[in-house]
């Protein structure tokens, strides 16, 4: 997809035809409005779920790259809970697209010291379905 300065042009493949669609920006419908939307909305989501997740981290003294890791995990989940198409609920979506995103630091984190797991599956499960149900709610 190329963008010019006012308009949105798409290259669809058609069998074996490409075609070119311009749509002005402006125009109703522009199904990347609505898109943009949405992101923006899961960003903003995502930085709340790590502020919330981060300060009991803050609380513990933890190392601050502990606490960047989980603020910027967060931020990338609610940007893919916001356009990952899946057709299910979308708490358990949420829940689903977090402990994905959580399962390579989750792998590091459990080979050291398995217990800290669990606090962390706790509020994975929780932050990932507040984010997948307030993305879902709030971007219709």
């Amino acid at each position: 997809m190329h963008i010019y300065p006012r308009f949105w042009v798409y290259i669809r493949n058609y069998g074996s035809w490409y075609t070119t669609v311009v749509r002005h920006a402006k125009e109703p419908y522009c199904k990347n409005d609505t898109t943009m939307k949405k992101i923006k909305i899961g960003i903003l989501f995502g930085i709340i779920a790590g502020i919330i997740d981060v300060i009991p981290m803050i609380m513990q003294k933890l190392t601050w790259d502990a606490n960047i890791s989980a603020f910027t995990m967060w931020i990338i989940v609610g940007f893919l809970i916001s356009t990952i198409d899946l057709k299910i609920n979308p708490i358990i979506k949420g829940i689903l697209i977090a402990f994905l995103v959580l399962l390579p630091s989750a792998i590091l984190i459990g080979w050291n010291e398995p217990f800290t797991l669990i606090p962390i599956a706790i509020m994975t499960t929780i932050l990932g379905g507040l984010l997948g149900f307030s993305i879902h709610k709030f971007s219709k």
